[in-house]
């Protein structure tokens, strides 16, 4: 009989992807090592693991691991991982690129009618009684722009030209796309920023694109536009940010990812006038592990098999 290949999942729900193994069939080919996140694999798992999931890694783990030939990263960014000095040239990566496809976009799109219709400030002066009038503004023939059509970026463009919005956005290899007027290149970001009345971040966290809104590409934005960041924390310079909306160079910003989570009490973002903080719940799902799985069993099955896996990560380009 073969020898089963060593799986580690390292992570503290493992439920899904352990019943998701044996949905697949792959229970008969693979011996499963189980931990908690908090928890540190023992000298002879590190010695048998030849395939790892899991959300972030220490530096000095891989290097240990002899046998190790596939990572599979628990979350669609892997900056943490590429920061690693020590992350193997040969270690095949994977991200869960493509996992928030069901919650994300329904999130962003909430986040869109939250800044254009009038319930926030109905519900507050609800609490003290009062009948203010008011006109929602409309969302169909308003231009979104989108940096970073990947695979959410695509799906919101399919939502909101549903709601009669005008798309527009970039991704790094152009191509065109159902329900986006517009495929740019990064270097045209500039008419993304001046045609869009919403502005919405999905960019990877990378050295290009860190403070990649600042102040400059602040002032290309129309004075009544909303940038929503959905993306990553790092895309943002704060101070810029808090300034142009202090200065209503821009309506305001929605913001759900931050340099530093839990967003500090301190911060600035917490009080501006126009800055809706939200605890970075863009991405979460109730059944988020089921989600993860279904990707991971579908790699584990193309690993076993020699080929080649689904969102291997571009180390070059950082995502």
């Amino acid at each position: 009989m073969p020898s089963r290949t060593h799986v580690l999942l390292w992570t503290d729900s493992t439920a899904a992807y352990l019943d998701a193994i044996k949905a697949a069939g792959l229970a008969d080919r693979v011996a499963v090592d189980t931990l908690s996140r908090k928890e540190k694999p023992s000298a002879d798992q590190m010695a048998r693991t030849e395939a790892l999931m899991a959300y972030a890694v220490p530096p000095g783990l891989l290097p240990a691991m002899p046998k190790l030939r596939w990572a599979q990263a628990m979350t669609a960014g892997v900056e943490g991982w590429i920061a690693l000095p020590d992350l193997p040239t040969n270690l095949m990566l994977t991200c869960a690129r493509g996992t928030h496809r069901e919650s994300m976009p329904e999130n962003i799109i909430g986040a869109l009618f939250y800044v254009a219709k009038p319930y926030a400030a109905a519900v507050e002066n609800q609490k003290r009684g009062l009948w203010v009038h008011s006109v929602a503004q409309p969302l169909t023939g308003k231009t979104l722009g989108i940096l970073g059509l990947g695979a959410i970026g695509q799906e919101i463009a399919r939502i909101a030209a549903a709601l009669g919005m005008r798309v527009i956005g970039t991704r790094r290899r152009p191509e065109p796309m159902a329900s986006v007027a517009e495929v740019l290149p990064a270097e045209r970001t500039p008419e993304v920023l001046a045609q869009s009345d919403f502005l919405l971040l999905l960019l990877p966290a990378t050295p290009e694109t860190d403070n990649f809104m600042n102040a400059a590409r602040l002032a290309l934005m129309k004075p009544g536009a909303w940038l929503l960041n959905f993306g990553r924390g790092q895309l943002i310079q704060d101070d810029d940010l808090v300034a142009a909306v202090k200065a209503k160079k821009i309506a305001g910003a929605v913001l759900d990812v931050f340099r530093q989570e839990p967003l500090p009490a301190d911060h600035p973002f917490w009080t501006t006038a126009g800055i809706i903080v939200l605890p970075h719940i863009g991405g979460p799902h109730p059944q988020r592990d089921r989600i993860v799985a279904r990707l991971f069993v579908e790699n584990l099955a193309s690993f076993l098999d020699g080929r080649p896996l689904k969102e291997v990560v571009d180390r070059k380009a950082g995502y």
